[in-house]
C-alpha cells in the first residue's frame, strides 16, 4: 500500500470546512502508523512547519500566488501563516482569507493509523476558477510530496 494516496472527499470530513461554498475539495490518508501520541494540531505542524525550507519556500509561494492571506512562519493562533479556525485533538481546521476571492482551508483530522488531510477551496469569480485551474495541476502532486516528505521523516 502507498504510504500516501488521494481518496474521496469523506462527507465528514466536507462537514467540517466553514466555507460559504466549496467549489473545491481533495483528500489524502498518510499512513503514518498510531497517530494519539500527537494531536491534530501537532501532526499539522509536523506536515507543515517540519517541512524543509525549500519545501516551505514553495509552499509560501504558491499561497502567495493565490492571495492567500496567511502570514509568515510560526505565530501564536496559526500553523506555518495558516490562522486556526478549529483545533480539537483530532481535528484541526486551518482557514486563510483571498485577496482575489479565492479563501482556502486545511483540514488535518487524526485516524487510528493514518491522517487524513483535506484541500477546501471557494471561488468568488471567473478569476480565481479560472487560476484554480490551472494550480490545480500542480496543487495535487504538491501535496502527496509534502505528505510523502513528513512520512519518510518521522520513519527515520
Amino acid at each position: 500500500m502507498d504510504e500516501v494516496r488521494q481518496i474521496t472527499v469523506p462527507a465528514e470530513a466536507r462537514r467540517l470546512s466553514t466555507l460559504a461554498r466549496v467549489d473545491y475539495a481533495d483528500a489524502f490518508l498518510a499512513e503514518i502508523g498510531p497517530t494519539r501520541r500527537r494531536s491534530a494540531e501537532a501532526w499539522a505542524r509536523v506536515v507543515l512547519e517540519g517541512a524543509p525550507p525549500a519545501i516551505r519556500r514553495t509552499l509560501a509561494s504558491g499561497w502567495s500566488a493565490l492571495g492567500l492571506k496567511v502570514g509568515l512562519g510560526r505565530a501564536e493562533g496559526a500553523v506555518l501563516g495558516w490562522p486556526i479556525r478549529r483545533s480539537t485533538p483530532d481535528v484541526l481546521l486551518l482557514g486563510a482569507e483571498s485577496r482575489i476571492g479565492m479563501p482556502g482551508q486545511l483540514l488535518f483530522a487524526r485516524r487510528d493509523d493514518s491522517l487524513l488531510f483535506a484541500t477546501f477551496v471557494q471561488q468568488d469569480n471567473p478569476a480565481a476558477r479560472a487560476l484554480w485551474a490551472g494550480v490545480e495541476r500542480v496543487h495535487v502532486p504538491t501535496v502527496r510530496r509534502v505528505l510523502e516528505s513528513a512520512v519518510r521523516r518521522l520513519r527515520t
